[in-house]
């Protein structure tokens, strides 16, 4: 029980990678200082940013817990295109429309879609991240196993803060150092934030247009096409040969035809552009055809579990229906309105799972764990429609 719902194994390698003394991050930022101050930041920028700095060891534990790599494909699909996300979604649609007309006719991007990232990345706004992005990326700068990753991630923050293009404090985001209404990199931002509200400054922290913008310009900079689709759902016949899948393998849309693949809705494919065909979830589940657009949203956080959602909620949020091809479970996700079921029910129960706000956290997952336990399910602690199901009948 301690292994599933404790520390990942993975950490315990990770913090070997750790400087073991104050005196090594004393050493390593000292390093980091003058890095900064040889590439052209000002030295008195750099000494406010590393003024009081405590390592968060915390985050090193994180990198090995992406949802986009250990959750379910269903349960993520199920929480990030739910009808709450779309229905906010296409709130937002309507309160921004002026401003997503202009980024369409700038950017050439499809309001829906860039609409879909920002719901995705932080449902809107509201879940920017609450960590100090000087913090995590120096940490990462001088533990863990990937600290030349973020090294240049540090240096294009501490050069935005010396810019002046966002207000330091307003510089938190994820464990990871993303930022912002649609959560890009430093070096992102540097290269790819725009300024579509006309201040001077391009700012996707506190500046929707700004956000929406830079949203568009890099789906265009990874190849987004206005006039391609991101592809289709599609049936593939039995027998088909697996060789020849994968999101890029591109193939002419014609072969793909002649090979027996159709699209799930019965409408016939493109006769025209290519396609690589994908079945994340295996071969009983949902397969699509996709395009280089799909790639364009694959480059955002490189999962496709994470592309699918996008492209997905986008549709979504035009107003097409669910996929057509059920999740291969017999326990599907649940939306977020019903995992706040799920969890006032546990409350009912007499299980302490905290605020039923619909984040599963290690309460949730050990009163679900109880609970599978009691009626004959194997235990996991994943909260599923089984256990749901269960609550709701007083089993």
């Amino acid at each position: 029980m301690a292994k599933r719902f404790g520390i990942p194994a993975a950490l315990a390698a990770t913090l070997l990678a750790a400087p073991a003394t104050a005196q090594d991050f004393a050493a390593c930022l000292g390093t980091l200082k003058r890095d900064a101050v040889k590439r052209g930041i000002d030295a008195a920028t750099v000494d406010a940013a590393f003024r009081g700095f405590q390592p968060d060891l915390k985050i090193l534990e994180l990198q090995d817990a992406q949802p986009e790599f250990v959750t379910p494909l269903w349960d993520y699909m199920a929480t990030l295109t739910d009808d709450e996300r779309i229905a906010d979604g296409r709130a937002m649609l309507a309160r921004w429309s002026d401003v997503l007309g202009q980024v369409e006719k700038r950017f050439g991007v499809d309001r829906h879609v860039v609409v879909a990232v920002w719901g995705v990345e932080t449902d809107y706004g509201r879940s920017q991240g609450t960590r100090p992005l000087v913090r995590s990326l120096t940490t990462l700068s001088c533990a863990g196993r990937r600290q030349a990753a973020f090294r240049p991630e540090l240096m294009a923050l501490l050069g935005i803060i010396d810019r002046g293009d966002i207000e330091p404090s307003h510089l938190v985001g994820s464990w990871a150092g993303a930022f912002g209404h649609t959560q890009f990199m430093p070096t992102t931002f540097l290269k790819l934030a725009v300024d579509m509200d006309g201040d001077g400054h391009p700012n996707i922290v506190d500046s929707v247009p700004d956000a929406l913008g830079s949203t568009a310009n890099f789906l265009v900079s990874k190849g987004w096409d206005q006039d391609r689709p991101w592809g289709f759902e599609v049936v593939v016949p039995a027998g088909f040969d697996g060789a020849k899948e994968g999101r890029r393998v591109k193939r002419p849309f014609t072969q793909w035809t002649e090979a027996g693949l159709r699209r799930a809705d019965g409408k016939p494919l493109p006769a025209s552009g290519e396609a690589g065909l994908i079945r994340p979830a295996g071969d009983d589940g949902p397969a699509f055809l996709v395009t280089r657009n799909f790639d364009a949203a694959f480059a955002y956080n490189a999962a496709t579990s994470y592309a699918l959602a996008i492209v997905h909620l986008a549709d979504r949020l035009r107003g097409t229906g669910p996929f057509l091809t059920p999740w291969p479970t017999d326990d599907p996700g649940l939306s977020r309105a019903e995992r706040r079921e799920l969890q006032r029910l546990l409350t009912a129960r007499g299980y302490d799972v905290g605020v039923p706000d619909g984040a599963v956290g290690e309460k949730t997952r050990r009163a679900v764990a109880d609970m599978q336990a009691k009626i004959g399910r194997p235990v996991d602690g994943r909260p599923g429609r089984i256990v749901l199901d269960a609550l709701r009948a007083g089993r």
